[in-house]
């Protein structure tokens, strides 16, 4: 290969947002490079723009009309007078047309070659590209003739389950698994749709849905002067709708002959096309046979845990390569030490199938001895526009325990207020003992879904702390007459002669209402519990931090106020909670039950009924786009449609109602 003549890279524009582009920026900075953020209409604020060291907006909120405009990006590039412009991860950095764009136009493509990206980019020309190669591959359809019907045959051919994949895509968007012939054409229909939203190409492949795999990938490094290594393995196995959500390095388990000969497998892969920049080859494990499944032409999101093991910072990396140096170490020089684990924090309610949360961050605190990659921070807002991820923690230590340990400790720790996140989820995954002694495989969650998705026992001790931070918060603005401090007539708080004076903290914890009374007299206050009354005292400190005393427990809690929320941390457990105002009477917030309304802000991608239409319990009715995922509104008993309020284009906004059914007779 020949090699290029070095070429400086003095300003580099990230092509992207969230916590990959404040990641690069990072590493640049400490490189002597300058940065350039590009943000749309609805990051114009965001963390990415406030690290960088130059914005430029590129256009409106949907990806579409900023993140993925080649001539925006091109623009900005010039008008910062960019030397290199780095794609991150989504949006286009697997796009070869963006990359021969950036060529052309006399800029340097901190990535991989266009004709690389096209060789690996389409998961079918990929796998024909390694049946050539004699790599192993697992049954399926890869070809280009993408009429439904022949997809349909193929698929009997094939025999079910199998798994619909997006050919040009990534990240869990546009695949689905189907169970039943007579499901094939709708799922079919929904990949493509998914598809062609995320990546602008609706076709699939097809493939047997293996049951129980391992999910194993590899990280590969090139130059341009013929060097190409393997930096070791990852397993990615702990998967929700395809999409990975804990990941490992080494991969727990691995035999060294496996090891070197998926190492040497994923090598070989990067040499047939001429490969330059980091990847990512990706192998589906089963017993002892390993299948390829796609090459990833770029960095990915869980890069952070090999570059623990390895000591390495693969972004730099990254740009050493795309200024035409030879890669810093070869691969004896390369040693795994100790074991790193990754959690992706999510705005995302587990319990309700993942489904992605949206709004304000009103308060964003992490531990700190772990890595944390965030792309938000407090007050920041997570928009239906684009992915809901808030952060990476990730944890290293000598041992995969301690490293299981250190990152189940550090999410317990973390405090969010203003979205449900998948915190709690992912904490529960960490401690699981199937999980733990890495008897796992992607079918993990599902299988104990009990599990991992049962509400955290509730702590009555945290409300009662939360409450007492109420009272504490309360006494700290009551008038105190100077002159007589223990007078009852210089404090505004409850009294009564010769009795208890009777204090209530109204507390909601989600759809419950809680009264946390106590009694105050001569000096001292009493819990007035269900097992009888217990004396109290607290102190709240400036900082937020809480010391309280409950009958002869001492506690210390981080509380935070937000609004009328208040939220309390407390060792392994935290819980939040809303101040009801009891003059404020019933809070009648709910929806009827045949009011059919938008689980979050997307658009409408489908209305599959019409008023007047008769559907049985679990039909789909509407289907609604947000955050690249289809979310189908099905039809919550038998009956008759009333009316439909949408149609296919509306963009609506959490709660706006859909359709309505006739009450359930």
């Amino acid at each position: 290969m020949t090699s290029r003549p070095l070429r400086p890279i003095r300003t580099l524009l990230v092509a992207n947002r969230g916590e990959i582009a404040c990641r690069i920026f990072s590493t640049a900075r400490r490189m002597g490079i300058r940065t350039v953020a590009v943000h749309s209409e609805a990051d114009a604020d965001a963390a990415h723009v406030r690290a960088a060291d130059e914005a430029h907006l590129i256009g409106p909120a949907p990806a579409r009309e900023s993140y993925l405009r080649i001539d925006r990006i091109l623009e900005a590039a010039r008008a910062s007078g960019a030397d290199a412009i780095h794609p991150g991860y989504g949006f286009l950095s697997e796009n070869a047309d963006f990359a021969e764009a950036i060529a052309a136009a006399g800029l340097i493509f901190v990535g991989p070659p266009a004709s690389a990206i096209r060789a690996m980019g389409s998961k079918s020309a990929a796998k024909s590209l390694m049946e050539k190669a004699n790599v192993p591959l697992v049954p399926g359809y890869h070809g280009d003739d993408q009429d439904p019907d022949l997809l349909a045959r193929e698929a009997v051919r094939i025999g079910f389950p199998v798994l619909i994949k997006a050919s040009a895509g990534g990240g869990g968007k546009g695949m689905k698994v189907v169970e039943r012939a007579e499901d094939f054409a709708a799922t079919l229909a929904s990949a493509k749709r998914e598809a062609a939203s995320s990546f602008g190409d609706d076709r699939v492949l097809i493939e047997r849905y293996l049951t129980k795999p391992r999910h194993i990938e590899v990280q590969v490094f090139a130059d341009t002067h013929g060097g190409t290594v393997h930096l070791f393995e990852r397993d990615c196995s702990v998967q929700r709708r395809h999409q990975k959500v804990i990941e490992e390095a080494p991969a727990p388990g691995m035999p060294p002959e496996r090891r070197a000969a998926m190492g040497e497998a994923a090598v070989e892969a990067a040499r047939a096309v001429g490969y330059v920049g980091a990847g990512t080859v990706e192998f589906i494990a089963e017993g002892a046979d390993f299948f390829f499944m796609e090459m990833n032409t770029r960095l990915q999101v869980e890069h952070p845990v090999t570059e623990a093991i390895t000591g390495q910072d693969l972004v730099e990396w990254q740009i050493r390569v795309a200024r035409g140096e030879a890669l810093p170490l070869g691969r004896h020089e390369l040693t795994i030490t100790g074991h790193a684990v990754e959690a992706r924090l999510y705005a995302e309610d587990a319990t309700r199938d993942f489904l992605p949360q949206t709004g304000r961050l009103d308060h964003l605190v992490f531990p700190a001895g772990v890595r944390v990659d965030a792309g938000v921070a407090t007050g920041d807002a997570v928009s239906h526009h684009y992915d809901p991820m808030i952060a990476k923690l990730i944890a290293h230590g000598s041992t995969r325990a301690e490293a299981l340990a250190g990152l189940a400790d550090a999410l317990a720790a973390t405090e969010v207020i203003g979205l449900v996140t998948n915190r709690g989820f992912l904490e529960r995954i960490l401690r699981h003992p199937e999980f733990v002694e890495a008897r796992h495989d992607t079918g993990f969650i599902a299988r104990n879904a009990d599990t991992l998705f049962a509400p955290a026992p509730a702590d009555d001790r945290l409300a009662l702390l939360a409450a007492l931070a109420v009272l504490e918060r309360e006494a700290a603005t009551m008038p105190h007459a100077p002159a007589d401090p223990h007078s009852p007539w210089g404090a505004a708080g409850a009294w009564c002669m010769n009795l208890p004076a009777r204090v209530e903290v109204l507390l909601r914890d989600g759809g419950e209402a809680r009264t946390i009374a106590f009694d105050r007299f001569a000096g001292a206050t009493r819990f007035v519990g269900p097992e009888g009354p217990v004396e109290v005292a607290a102190t709240l400190h400036a900082d937020g931090r809480l010391d309280a005393r409950l009958g002869g427990t001492r506690l210390t809690a981080r509380v935070a106020f937000v609004g009328d929320h208040v939220a309390v941390f407390a060792g392994r457990t935290q819980a939040a909670y809303t101040l009801v105002d009891p003059r404020a009477g019933d809070d009648a917030h709910h929806h009827h039950a045949d009011r059919l309304v938008a689980p979050m802000p997307g658009s409408v991608v489908q209305v599959l009924v019409e008023a007047g239409a008769t559907v049985a319990k679990g039909d789909p009715l509407v289907v609604v786009e947000a955050m690249k995922m289809e979310h189908v509104i099905r039809a919550p008993h038998d009956g008759v449609v009333e009316r439909v309020d949408v149609v296919v284009g509306d963009v609506v906004a959490d709660g706006t109602e859909l359709a309505v059914m006739a009450a359930e007779s």
